[in-house]
């Protein structure tokens, strides 16, 4: 097994994430097998009980795992499936130690940060590198590790003491270290500046650790003077120092490292020209029509996206890549409306009235509307808004998770006027519980308590555009994170009056996805369909809201219904439920952080 350890250094927010995916594009077009391990310096078990505002979205995987936003950007730019063990903490490791200390594991041994933390960090990476992430059998060939946060911070020593103690386990020729650090430019002098990238250099050396690669984060590309300075000082050759500059959108990075060459450096360090399975040339023809591709897009379409964390993008980072794959896939140009929830409320005329203005103008000058997932009652009336505006006006709705059941929440009080509609979650004593808590969920404990992971939803209707979009299938397995559901007891209520759910759980008590078939696009998903979202492969409802909003839905259908969605079918069927094929009933027929973003037309 080989390692490639990426780490960070003047400031944060460089794109580590995107460095480490983009090494692992460039290794896995050399024909390499590729796994990847986040880790997370805070003491948290894992994500799920954080605020986006504190460390922006909260990444769904198969298993249920809560993690860091940055295991989605492997996953999407890696086409991988990764599990909980993935992303390690502080808060896994301290309390995997202490269980095995309640154990007796440590047979009377004082237990201390060395060597017991630290061999457990090691232990844990050696276990899951191991894992295969690619759906074929046998260990990957290269794990390439991420660590958070900058060098030199606090909570960082225990797992830059275990790293340094790593690279001595395992050997030279198997482990390389790729540090990205910036390169800025002051503008009272215009010149490259190196002393930050010399200090975080020195500052890894000072704790045990050497860099084998570095990659220089920059607005415009290095000037060769100032790579042969960060060579001097550095004490790194020049033909491993790599620039990362600003580019048109992320997916010129993979592009970048393989035309200078960071791809032979690594092998090199690694050893693996020497090794029993030679590495080809990058071969990146795919990626890098698909950056050109984007490049070229003239057309553009407006989704006004309606939430309450629209501050910080990051929060809904997987909605925002699954929008920009879909938009490339149906040549268009994405324009990102953000629309604060709480501003299109009355309450909002009053107060701020110009924000109020602002927000309204907006939503109806968009071609697509959606609400995301979320928590809380801020906002909503906002969100319900919104819902009653597409569906009343005919624009393209797409609502993810809460997105779904305050679409049905609006549809209960405006269309079957029940005016003590609502969920238990924002009013506990509603006359009408339309969305209640389900009762598997716990109210005491909040982390790894909601209904979490991959499950099977199974399409119910004949023809109906969720399915069609899915290729005709008859069930999909998509990712949950969510506490509260429909009313199972109201369900009947809401088909009368026109409202259809036409997608269930396998007991079909559970309520999965819902359609207005009258209207010409307005789909709920109780799962996060953009978890799953990849470049290559956009996600199937992602893919309807921008076709909708683009005037290419019966197109897009009659294809999805030709060529099957493979990717999203797993066959299976619950033996006590008898589920029909979907026919066709008639003809009818793509922001990280802030760094590698300038120019994507995502507008904020």
């Amino acid at each position: 097994m080989k390692y490639v350890l990426v780490t960070g250094g003047v400031v944060s927010g460089l794109g580590k994430g995107v460095t480490a995916s983009s090494i692992g594009v460039v290794l896995k077009s050399c024909g390499l097998r590729v796994t990847t391990i986040k880790i997370d310096p805070y003491l948290n078990t894992d994500a799920g009980t954080m605020s986006p505002f504190e460390h922006g979205e909260v990444f769904v995987l198969d298993d249920g795992g809560e993690v860091d936003l940055d295991l989605g950007n492997y996953e999407r730019f890696l086409d991988i499936k990764l599990t909980r063990d993935n992303n390690i903490t502080t808060g896994k490791i301290y309390q995997a130690v202490i269980n095995k200390e309640r154990r007796g594991d440590y047979l009377g041994k004082t237990v201390q940060v060395v060597p017991h933390i630290t061999d457990e960090i090691q232990d844990w990476i050696e276990r899951v590198a191991m894992n295969p992430v690619d759906g074929k059998e046998g260990p990957p060939d290269v794990c390439v590790i991420e660590l958070g946060g900058t060098i030199g911070d606090i909570e960082s020593m225990p797992f830059i003491e275990a790293l340094g103690q790593f690279s001595y386990r395992v050997g030279p020729g198997n482990f390389c270290l790729v540090h990205v650090s910036l390169v800025p430019v002051l503008n009272v002098v215009g010149e490259q500046k190196t002393k930050p990238t010399q200090h975080s250099v020195r500052g890894l050396r000072g704790l045990g650790l050497a860099p084998d690669v570095l990659a220089c984060r920059s607005t415009e590309p290095l000037e060769e003077h100032v790579k042969v300075k960060l060579s001097q000082f550095c004490h790194v050759p020049i033909s491993n120092i790599v620039n990362l500059h600003d580019v048109t959108n992320i997916w010129h990075i993979p592009l970048l490292l393989r035309d200078q060459k960071a791809h032979e450096a690594i092998l090199k360090v690694l050893e693996l020209q020497y090794a029993g399975k030679v590495p080809r040339e990058p071969k990146l023809a795919e990626w890098t029509e698909r950056a050109n591709k984007f490049d070229k897009l003239k057309t553009p379409v407006n989704i006004a996206m309606v939430g309450k964390y629209t501050g910080l993008s990051d929060s809904y980072l997987s909605v925002l890549k699954a929008l920009l794959h879909a938009s490339v896939a149906m040549e268009r140009k994405l324009v990102v409306d953000w629309v604060p929830s709480c501003d299109l409320e009355d309450s909002s005329a009053r107060e701020t009235p110009e924000a109020h203005k602002k927000a309204w103008k907006l939503l109806k000058g968009a071609d697509g509307i959606l609400v995301p997932g979320g928590f809380g009652d801020r906002g909503v009336q906002g969100k319900i808004l919104a819902a009653k505006y597409a569906r009343e006006n005919n624009v393209p709705y797409l609502g993810i998770c809460l997105g779904m059941q305050i679409a049905v929440i609006e549809f209960a009080r405006s269309v079957m006027k029940l005016r003590g509609a609502n969920s238990t979650e924002f009013d506990p004593t509603a006359t009408s519980p339309c969305v209640i808590f389900m009762p598997e969920g716990s109210k005491t404990h909040m982390g790894a308590t909601m209904r979490l992971g991959s499950r099977t939803t199974y399409f119910q209707a004949n023809g109906c555009k969720s399915a069609r979009l899915y290729g005709n299938a008859t069930s999909v397995d998509e990712r949950h994170r969510h506490r509260y559901e429909v009313n199972p007891d109201m369900v009947q209520d809401f088909e009368r009056a026109g409202l259809q759910f036409v997608g269930k759980d396998e007991s079909g008590r559970r309520m999965e996805i819902i359609e207005l078939p009258s209207h010409k696009f307005f789909i709920g998903a109780q799962f996060h369909p953009e978890f799953k979202s990849r470049p290559g492969k956009p996600s199937p409802l992602f893919l309807g809201l921008i076709a909708a909003a683009s005037g290419q839905l019966e197109p897009l259908l009659q294809r999805s219904c030709n060529n099957q969605t493979k990717t999203y079918m797993n066959g299976k069927v619950p033996k006590h439920r008898k589920l029909y094929p979907v026919p066709v009933k008639s003809p009818l027929n793509s922001l990280v952080n802030g760094y590698y973003s300038n120019g994507t037309g995502i507008h904020t």
